[in-house]
């Protein structure tokens, strides 16, 4: 029994707080901001279901194409192994060449780099 008359006060308190806010608040205003945050809802509804049909589509396409991607990848690292043998190769054959016939090239190219293209794989 006690601890009933001692939620009383308690309950009377919060009917009053309630009451209080019931009258700040204005019901129109209410309204309006349901009907703004379900047309919020809806779009971004809408939009989740456009990016989710978005990915879909793109796995589709990438799982088209990776197979490609792969192979050319491995011809391209392929192609670039080869040619580091090839202009290594060329270097050996010229410094051998100078050392043979010092005047073959006269314009002073002997003592370039004959291999000036960048290193794609070393950041800049």
């Amino acid at each position: 029994m006690e601890e009933t008359s001692e939620k009383e006060p308690i309950r009377v308190a919060s009917d009053e707080v309630s009451t209080q806010f019931k009258t700040l608040i204005n019901n129109d205003d209410i309204d309006s901001l349901k009907q703004s945050q379900n047309l919020i809802l809806g779009r971004l509804q809408d939009s989740n279901a456009i990016l989710s049909h978005f990915n879909d589509y793109s796995e589709r396409c990438f799982a088209q194409v990776a197979p490609d991607f792969n192979r050319n990848t491995r011809l391209l690292s392929s192609m670039k192994t080869d040619l580091d043998y090839i202009f290594l190769k060329l270097r050996s054959m010229k410094g051998k060449i100078v050392a043979t016939y010092p005047d073959a090239f006269p314009d002073g190219s002997a003592t370039k780099i004959l291999d000036e293209r960048p290193d794609l794989e070393r950041p800049q």
